[in-house]
């Protein structure tokens, strides 16, 4: 027997009471990014595929669906991430303003293979991203509105962990690692796994074989800042990262509960700076991240400073606030056309009003009221 009402792997419907959950959340997170001055998009859900993916970015790539267009020959890909979307209307549609632009967004992306056991392969992706300021009083804006978007779902005594790419790249740069080399090392550390790391690094000239492996023990509160800059090279971007990383711990420190990890690279390949995630007690994995992309416009006419932060809203269903029964308005089939008006002003008012047609009970309908014509008209009665 054919069993075509079974879904995909990771793949999963949204029934009536979550549904209306994860709408009113969604509409609250985006009221939340107006009143801080983000204005709306809508990309679409379908692009050429050069459009969504950067240039070496093997993460990305994996996880985006491929198809051709039969209008155009070109290659399409279904989008994994909103964010080079959004880069992409800063740079080209909005290429008229020169200073700072403000855009969030909320929409599904899918994925050809989850992220995590648990993961879905139709995120529903919110995030918002602030183009056209390098200064880290940016990221901290963006940090600040995740926070902020976070705990008016119900949650509550965040971590923040923060990261900075940039102290990963000036090693690799002054170490003249080769690109293959740059990619597995970056795979490794992403995966913390000191041995394989040690294997990788065995040609590579000291200080920057003993910084490398180093990297994933740089973990751990605001003290290890200082570790880092007595262990490590004193290469540009490293004491750059490290004095951003300063910079975001005196901010923070009384808003949130900071942890620090200098391999932290769980980004995708076009972030290039400051880089955080959001964790709390009983999530597996992270609630929402975000970090720096400066320039990701370039491949689209305009190299602009970024940064911006994003979650998936179908993870946080199990904690979104529960919606208040609204119960309705029952009115009898045969009164339809005689209550036509009257059902009219009262969905304009707001009420739930319901057709019955099979004279059913009031939990099925859940109708706590009735519409019956009195002699004074219609009325509303208690519905039984």
């Amino acid at each position: 027997m054919m069993r075509n009402w079974l879904l995909p792997e990771y793949i999963a419907d949204i029934l009536p009471a979550t549904a209306r959950q994860v709408e009113s959340a969604k509409a609250a997170m985006l009221e939340s990014f107006r009143v801080a001055g983000y204005e709306l998009v809508l990309p679409p859900m379908i692009e050429y595929i050069d459009s969504l993916l950067s240039d070496g970015d093997i993460s990305l790539a994996l996880k985006t669906f491929k198809l051709d267009d039969q209008l155009s020959g070109r290659q399409l890909g279904l989008r994994a991430d909103i964010t080079p979307q959004v880069a992409r209307i800063d740079a080209h549609l909005l290429g008229g303003r020169t200073g700072v632009t403000r855009l969030c967004y909320a929409g599904s992306v899918v994925h050809t293979r989850p992220d995590g056991l648990t993961g879905s392969r139709e995120p529903l992706q919110v995030g918002a991203e602030l183009y056209g300021y390098a200064g880290i009083e940016a990221d901290l804006e963006i940090i600040e509105l995740m926070l902020n978007i976070l705990e008016q779902t119900g949650l509550a005594d965040l971590r923040l962990d923060i990261g900075h790419i940039a102290i990963f790249r000036g090693l690799a740069k002054a170490a003249k690692l080769s690109p293959e080399e740059n990619q597995e090392l970056f795979a490794r550390l992403q995966d913390k796994d000191v041995a394989s790391i040690a294997e990788l690094m065995v040609s590579v000239a000291e200080p920057y074989r003993s910084a490398f492996l180093m990297l994933p023990e740089l973990y751990g509160p605001v003290s290890i800042l200082e570790k880092a800059r007595q262990s490590l090279p004193a290469l540009p971007d490293v004491l750059f990262g490290l004095e951003q990383l300063s910079t975001a711990a005196r901010a923070l420190a009384d808003r949130v509960i900071l942890s620090f990890d200098l391999a932290e690279l769980r980004g995708t390949q076009y972030h290039n700076g400051l880089m955080f995630a959001a964790y709390a007690d009983g999530w597996a994995e992270e609630l929402a991240r975000g970090g720096r992309y400066d320039n990701v416009g370039r491949r689209f006419g305009r190299a602009r400073p970024a940064t911006g932060f994003s979650l998936d809203l179908r993870d946080l269903v199990r904690v979104l606030p529960a919606k208040a029964v609204v119960q309705g308005i029952r009115v009898a089939a045969d009164y339809l056309l005689q209550a036509r008006e009257e059902i009219q002003r009262l969905r304009a008012l707001g009420e739930i009003v319901v057709i019955d047609y099979l004279g059913e009970s009031a939990q099925a309908l859940n109708c706590d009221r009735e519409l019956q014509l009195g002699v004074a008209g219609w009325q509303l009665v208690p519905f039984k």
